[in-house]
């Protein structure tokens, strides 16, 4: 499983970008939204998991841009605020999680990601 991270703060990118990766999972971070778009067009990941602030564009409309082209896509929307139900609406593999996040939670999400991407690829 290739997951893109996109984060604009260094020591949290370079932290849980760590942290995320393990046991079948390449995790590659970014500082920005353009940054991930760029690293994201040839050859598309597995799951995007955004911070929601970031300078320039933000984790919210990245997430959009990658949907409007794969809507089955799977997005981890890192929010400090709660987002309500909207970002669910753009597709059935969105999720947000809440900062501060535990590491459990963060690492159970993945492991549930990861279960649906092997059984999708049958």
């Amino acid at each position: 499983m290739r997951i893109l991270y996109v984060e604009d703060h260094p020591e949290l990118r370079e932290t849980i970008g760590m942290l995320m990766e393990g046991e079948g999972r390449t995790v590659t971070p970014c500082a920005s939204a353009e940054e991930a778009l760029a690293l994201d067009a040839g050859d598309p990941f597995d799951v995007l998991v955004t911070d929601v602030s970031l300078p320039g564009l933000s984790g919210t409309d990245l997430a959009r841009q990658l949907l409007a082209d794969d809507p089955q896509r799977w997005v981890v929307l890192c929010s400090g605020y709660e987002l309500g139900s909207h970002p669910t609406q753009w597709g059935p593999n969105v999720r947000v999680l809440l900062k501060p996040f535990e590491l459990e939670e963060l690492e159970q999400l993945l492991t549930s990601i990861h279960t649906a991407l092997a059984a999708a690829a049958g």
